[in-house]
């Protein structure tokens, strides 16, 4: 029997910023979309984001096993999302067909993963997207010649006190590895708490 909705892991985070990703999602995804998810944590996202809109086809994945059955609870009784399934970016052991999505969403993740997950994330999503899918990833980032947020270097301070190989990255790093990798970068949208919304196509 699966843990009563509040019961699960919650991040006050997620909660905050779906409503401002879900608007700019239906900008740029049609109404019915294979969409999967990179790094879905608690599964607030993927749990806002198909209740919204039921022509998305989600599909959830973490790299945390703990975080499957999380997922799969609060995720319960939508039939657009598929079973959460675990995905490691450096080893991805997906049975997706090449080009069978229309987007990618990564979430949050750049910043709390060794810098080899960023073009593993390009690659990955690089194979998985249809000729025009998108890949569209969210969280805080260093820009060139724009001033750090003081929250952010506070919280790129916090992070790397915790792991030495996570951190802000460079939106022209992140950029370039994505170029590597075949997508071409469409837009950057400031988002709430001094993060950006990216998207790339395929």
């Amino acid at each position: 029997m699966s843990a009563p909705q509040a019961e699960l892991p919650f991040s006050p985070a997620a909660e905050r910023n779906a409503p401002h990703i879900l608007a700019q999602l239906r900008q740029w995804l049609p109404s019915q979309a294979q969409v999967l998810e990179v790094a879905s944590g608690t599964g607030q996202h993927a749990a806002h984001f198909s209740a919204a809109e039921p022509g998305w086809h989600w599909q959830p994945t973490d790299l945390d096993a703990a975080m499957l059955p999380v997922i799969a609870a609060r995720c319960a009784g939508l039939p657009n999302v598929a079973a959460p399934l675990p995905l490691d970016v450096l080893a991805p052991a997906l049975t997706h067909d090449a080009g069978s999505l229309d987007a990618v969403l990564c979430a949050n993740m750049l910043h709390i993963a060794p810098w080899a997950c960023t073009p593993a994330l390009m690659q990955l999503a690089a194979r998985l997207l249809k000729p025009g899918g998108l890949l569209l990833t969210y969280g805080p980032y260093r820009v060139d010649g724009e001033p750090l947020a003081p929250s952010n270097a506070a919280f790129d301070v916090d992070l790397k006190s915790r792991n030495a190989a996570w951190g802000l990255r460079s939106l022209a790093q992140v950029q370039a590895e994505a170029g590597a990798a075949g997508l071409q970068f469409v837009q950057r949208t400031a988002m709430p708490a001094n993060n950006l919304l990216l998207v790339w196509r395929r």
